[in-house]
């Protein structure tokens, strides 16, 4: 029987997925104006959704995949994530993905644009975007990383996906961050920190939402009632048909 990671182990899968999906997510968005031409834009979201993927499925075992202060946030305020392991986790995100924008920094050719995310609305309907569109990430993540009747295989394809969308249709309004952590690196070689406010409030407060608001849907409200399976209920019933 295989042992349970550490936490530095976990810690460290978790400072490699970051740092993946800030390598290549905010390396597409500067090699984008860099290289102009090079990347086409509508390929950056999918770029990020598949990063995210790759990422699940590679450390998912280790660590759970979080990647993200904010998912870490609220499966520890639902009791799914020890809180006492956030601090770790939340530096270890934090870490890899300084250490991607770093990467990037020293490899490409200069510029201004490190991929930092900023809103082109109010900062009251920026922090409402990030909020929404983090509760429908948060939401999928904790549907099938705490619920057994989800299909727990096609996570990394759920999640990635659910990125990949929640990027082209909030990345035109607030740049879709959904991660304190991938927003906290760009902004940090950027120098610019005034919004950065918007992409911790957003993302924290739509995640704790999504993950409270599951939580409750997948609980028995009801005394001694159920979930029913149809397609087992139809099966039972066939099987006592051709017994009689």
């Amino acid at each position: 029987m295989r042992n349970e990671p550490s936490l530095l182990q976990k810690s460290v899968a978790e400072a490699v997925g970051t740092f993946a999906i800030v390598f290549a997510g905010c390396g597409a968005l500067m090699v984008q104006t860099r290289f102009p031409g090079s990347v086409a834009p509508g390929s950056v979201p999918i770029i990020f959704g598949l990063t995210v993927a790759a990422m699940i499925y590679a450390v998912g075992h280790i660590s759970g995949a979080h990647f993200n202060p904010a998912v870490s946030l609220a499966f520890a305020v639902t009791r799914h994530f020890p809180a006492k392991h956030l601090a770790s986790y939340w530096i270890a995100q934090i870490v890899g993905a300084i250490a991607a924008s770093a990467l990037l920094w020293a490899t490409l050719p200069s510029g201004t644009d490190f991929g930092a995310t900023n809103p082109h609305v109010p900062a009251f309907a920026a922090v409402v975007w990030e909020a929404v569109v983090t509760f429908f990430l948060m939401f999928v993540i904790i549907s099938v990383a705490t619920d057994t009747r989800a299909v727990g295989t096609m996570a990394g394809a759920a999640i990635g996906s659910t990125v990949a969308l929640a990027a082209f249709v909030g990345g035109p309004v607030t740049g879709a961050s959904m991660n304190p952590a991938r927003s906290i690196a760009p902004a940090i070689f950027e120098g610019q920190f005034s919004d950065l406010w918007i992409y911790v409030v957003g993302p924290a407060l739509g995640a704790v939402v999504a993950a409270a608001l599951y939580t409750w849907l997948r609980k028995d409200t009801r005394a001694g009632s159920k979930t029913v399976d149809i397609a087992a209920s139809k099966s039972r019933k066939k099987q006592r048909g051709g017994s009689q």
